[in-house]
């Protein structure tokens, strides 16, 4: 965060979940009660009924501020939901930002924190499903950082060939390997005689794999657990 902010001259918003204790802590122990509602949004789709609130609060450095590098504004979004035929259920999400109040207001901030759901829900959730990132044993030196770019590279090649469900299309090229190939760019190169011995790279556009897929809009792959702005 310090190089996005002192090098690169920019903001960033961070989703602060349980994982980071100390600085959800802090978050979660500012005065909610005694702020106003600055911020509200409903809406109904998937099935359910949801409502979201918005609260920020300036983090002041002499006051102790919170464990998190730069960070200018707490921010609580209160979320209600209700799935047809089930009970309501409520959580409070909290974020800190390097914005100032007077650079973002609470309903920029909300539909910032709103596409970082949209993102996660979207990647995230297929990297740790599909891909079992979350049960991988690879934790040494940068190996992490590299298998995720592995990850999301090849979620982002299926999603640009209209790959409506990951999970079947991995199960398919698990079980036919060569599939992947024409995705990759790579097409059989027969030789003289015939022999389907060497392959070389196509540098045209990449044909579809032979397995049947369906349009989907494509989504950047690569995200991050952190939404940048330009800086105001």
């Amino acid at each position: 965060m310090s190089w996005l902010v002192e090098t690169k001259k920019a903001h960033y918003i961070a989703v602060i979940k349980t994982n980071q204790p100390t600085a959800h802590a802090q978050l979660a122990a500012l005065p909610w009660q005694s702020i106003a509602v600055q911020h509200t949004a409903s809406g109904t789709g998937h099935g359910r009924r949801e409502s979201r609130s918005v609260k920020t609060c300036g983090i002041a450095d002499e006051l102790g501020g919170i464990a998190f590098p730069h960070a200018r504004l707490a921010i609580r979004v209160h979320r209600r939901r209700k799935p047809t035929g089930t009970h309501e259920t409520r959580e409070s999400v909290y974020a800190v930002t390097s914005l100032d109040a007077h650079q973002a207001g609470p309903a920029d901030l909300a539909a910032a924190i709103r596409g970082h759901w949209g993102v996660e829900n979207s990647s995230h959730h297929i990297r740790d499903v599909t891909f079992a990132e979350d049960a991988s044993t690879v934790h040494a030196g940068t190996a992490p950082r590299a298998m995720a770019t592995l990850r999301n590279l090849a979620i982002g090649a299926l999603k640009t060939l209209g790959t409506d469900n990951i999970a079947k299309t991995t199960r398919a090229i698990r079980d036919e390997p060569e599939r992947a190939l024409p995705i990759l760019g790579i097409t059989n190169n027969p030789d003289s005689y015939g022999n389907s011995s060497s392959f070389s790279v196509s540098r045209r556009t990449c044909p579809r794999p032979s397995f049947k897929t369906t349009s989907l809009p494509a989504v950047n792959a690569a995200i991050s657990t952190t939404s940048t702005l330009s800086p105001s």
